[in-house]
């Protein structure tokens, strides 16, 4: 099975129909790779992929900017099974960045950042593109908004991210984003940070999406593999989380969960959260 959401916020309903076809698209291909007993990390990345070059999601094309106006994109993996996992953060222009999460996982080093990370990426066989290739004219628009007219930073239908469970009972987790719209050069949100926004081991798969530094502070996913362990239902420790990233440290947002043998979970607090499923039985979506 296969689980994707298109990020936490309050998508405009002309915009709905479009954020939860993407997820069905997403869905679809990781479905694939899973159809052709492919593994759990690579159906992950072609998932979270596919929602990359979509412009109605805020990841890779139709990326948040930062304050001055510059692409600035995070990305993780983890795979369950092995507990390696990849991250990058602040990283320039380049269309697929959880594929270079993934030419990260076997490495010593789970974190890179800034320069050096486009440096490393740019040494594996990655290329950036033209920041323009990226940057559609509706985020311009909102970066305009934000920035020079002082409008809110809450860029609904941001962050991306897909759980999987393959064949032989593997899982993984990833999440790719462009943050939040008008953030100083250098912030880093939860998404690539293992515990916080992406995390898989033998119990779950987790992907987060939501206001970053909350769910940082709180250490949600590995907050909710915790409570699983300890023996707690898959949707109460998912919710239970999500509650206390809202009450306790004043931030709202949303998750996707796989576990070992249960259904797909996808929680919110927020007004919508697009997601979308598949598995050999069939597939399902909502917003």
């Amino acid at each position: 099975m296969i689980l994707v959401h298109g990020g936490a916020g309050d998508v405009p309903a002309a915009s709905r129909a479009a954020h939860e076809s993407g997820c069905l698209q997403a869905v679809r291909a990781g479905g694939a790779v899973l159809a052709d007993g492919g593994c759990a990390v690579e159906a992950v990345c072609a998932a979270v992929e596919v929602l990359e070059d979509l412009p109605q999601y805020n990841a890779g094309v139709g990326c948040a900017l930062t304050r001055d106006g510059r692409v600035s994109l995070d990305v993780a993996i983890m795979e369950g099974k092995t507990m390696q996992a990849g991250g990058l953060a602040c990283l320039g222009a380049f269309p697929h960045p959880i594929r270079i999460a993934q030419r990260l996982l076997p490495e010593k080093e789970v974190l890179l950042v800034g320069p050096p990370a486009e440096e490393w990426a740019r040494h594996h066989g990655f290329s950036m593109v033209p920041e323009s290739r990226l940057i559609t004219e509706a985020v311009r628009k909102t970066w305009r908004d934000v920035v020079e007219n002082g409008g809110s930073g809450n860029f609904a239908g941001g962050t991306v991210g897909a759980v999987c469970r393959d064949a032989e009972g593997n899982m993984a987790a990833g999440t790719s984003t462009g943050g939040t719209m008008g953030k100083p050069a250098g912030r880093v949100g939860d998404s690539p940070l293992v515990g916080a926004g992406t995390y898989a081991d033998e119990t779950c798969a987790i992907s987060a999406t939501g206001e970053g530094e909350s769910f940082i502070r709180a250490c949600f996913a590995g907050q909710v593999a915790e409570a699983l362990r300890d023996g707690m239902e898959p949707e109460s420790a998912l919710y239970s989380q999500l509650e206390r990233v809202r009450d306790r440290y004043e931030g709202i947002g949303g998750a996707i969960l796989l576990t070992p043998e249960g259904p797909p979970m996808a929680l919110r607090t927020t007004e919508t959260m697009s997601w979308a499923w598949w598995s050999p039985e069939g597939e399902g979506s909502g917003i």
